[in-house]
């Protein structure tokens, strides 16, 4: 097993990599995608060091509206397989994310106004900016819609994310709530109530 890998990572860093050097704004050393689901726009995509993205990753970056796209995923992260991040204006994933299978994020939405025309046919809508803080972990099947996660957050699995989460928070549900935070006068993760005010346990 252990030479099926070092053969891996070699075929993928004679091959792939120079070709996604290529594609993308920016790829950092030692990055490594294992595969590619579906890329748009990847001029406006950047990639830090040492990130490692998975199976079958969405990544876009498509002019919409006149914003000029950035998606970023900065030094360190590790994102899971089946992820899809779409950006039609700024989406930043900052250093040593984590990201479990199957999260979404969008800093954009369909329009649905006119009731004449399918969704499908109708324009994209810009919600807001993304970002994502340093040390984060987002759960499996977690879906952040227009909104930022603080750093050092932890997402729990089906969580939609509709609202910012501010930075030292656990949040779950759809739509996301707070329901931990860390103290740092008693040093300790405590109960929240769903404004993240400490309840007495």
């Amino acid at each position: 097993m252990e030479l099926y890998n070092k053969f891996q990572s070699l075929i993928y860093y004679l091959f792939k990599y120079p070709y996604y050097k290529l594609i993308f704004k920016s790829l950092g050393k030692r990055s490594k995608i294992l595969s590619l689901l579906r890329v748009e726009s990847p001029k406006n995509i950047t990639i830090g060091n040492g990130v490692t993205i998975g199976y079958s990753i969405w990544l876009a970056a498509t002019q919409h509206l006149n914003f000029i796209p950035c998606l970023k995923i900065n030094d360190g992260c590790s994102i899971g397989n089946f992820n899809e991040f779409y950006c039609i204006n700024q989406v930043i994933v900052e250093r040593n994310v984590m990201t479990a299978d199957n999260v979404y994020i969008s800093d954009n939405a369909h329009g649905f106004a006119k009731i004449d025309l399918p969704i499908l046919a109708q324009e994209i809508t810009f919600t807001n900016t993304v970002n994502i803080g340093e040390g984060s972990w987002l759960g499996r099947n977690v879906c952040i819609l227009g909104a930022n996660v603080g750093k050092h957050c932890v997402i729990g699995a089906n969580s939609v994310v509709n609202k910012s989460i501010p930075d030292y928070c656990v949040a779950v549900g759809a739509p996301a709530k707070i329901v931990k935070r860390f103290d740092f006068v008693t040093n300790k993760w405590r109960k929240t109530n769903s404004n993240g005010i400490f309840i007495d346990e």
